[in-house]
């Protein structure tokens, strides 16, 4: 049997994504920096937005699903008077406003965003990682096919309007787990009657991390060690902290 590569770690690596890298691929050139034997993420972001990823290394792997269970905050931009076939800027033109459409107003936004705080039903979009029949729904609408999906209930702790500027609008968003905050922009779209899509998202917090507190690969690789970024078992927020965890070696 092949011996894993790398040094047995314990601990979490609060990353920040950069744009149009998958969240896979930012989770091994981690993995390769600190030479951990064992890793896997909390989350993963489209290649298109940027932000929080949590990187589990060795026994923290096990906080994985826990981590998938917690509230998430974002800042979203989203463009109106264009809806897309996913909901965001990767997918086919849907539905186009016109170059001089109206803006809404100030106002009509943010009455559409008390619509969308509380609890809410979303249909996932088909380009979503759902399962169906064993594959996830991208795999059909690669195909053209379009399959009945349910609504899910979600929940929108906090819709806040940060800022308008030309088409577009920055929204903060403070959800819980399953939330697909490009229907979201998209639902808020149509509500107000013009379409949306969304043009920019970041992931700024997950449970008690926050992105504040997160390395930039760029500066993770100028460490003289890039252990010392691991936060260890140890040193992990109440709810997250193993049973009998070991002091970290790191």
């Amino acid at each position: 049997m092949r011996k894993r590569r790398g040094q047995i770690i314990d601990g979490l690596l609060l990353a920040d994504k950069p744009v149009d890298c998958s969240s896979n691929h930012a989770l091994q050139r981690i993995k390769r920096l600190v030479d951990a034997q064992k890793a896997g993420h909390t989350g993963t972001l489209d290649p298109f937005a940027t932000g929080l990823l949590i990187c589990c290394f060795g026994r923290a792997t096990k906080l994985a699903n826990q981590m998938l269970e917690a509230d998430k905050e974002y800042v979203a931009t989203v463009r109106f008077g264009i809806e897309t076939d996913s909901g965001d800027l990767t997918g086919e033109v849907m539905s186009h406003a016109g170059d001089d459409f109206t803006m809404p107003s100030e106002a009509d936004i943010q009455a559409a965003l008390v619509q969308f705080t509380g609890t809410i039903e979303q249909i996932p979009p088909m380009t979503s990682a759902l399962k169906h029949q064993g594959k996830p729904l991208y795999h059909y609408a690669r195909q053209g096919i379009t399959i009945e999906r349910a609504a899910r209930t979600v929940q929108i702790h906090r819709l806040e309007l940060l800022s308008i500027e030309a088409k577009c609008a920055r929204l903060l968003v403070h959800c819980s787990k399953g939330t697909y905050v490009r229907t979201l922009a998209q639902d808020i779209g149509r509500t107000l009657g013009v379409g949306a899509h969304l043009i920019e998202l970041q992931r700024t917090q997950i449970g008690p991390f926050s992105l504040k507190d997160a390395w930039r690969l760029a500066d993770l690789e100028q460490l003289p060690s890039p252990q010392s970024a691991v936060i260890a078992l140890t040193d992990l927020p109440a709810p997250y902290r193993l049973p009998n965890a070991a002091p970290s070696s790191i």
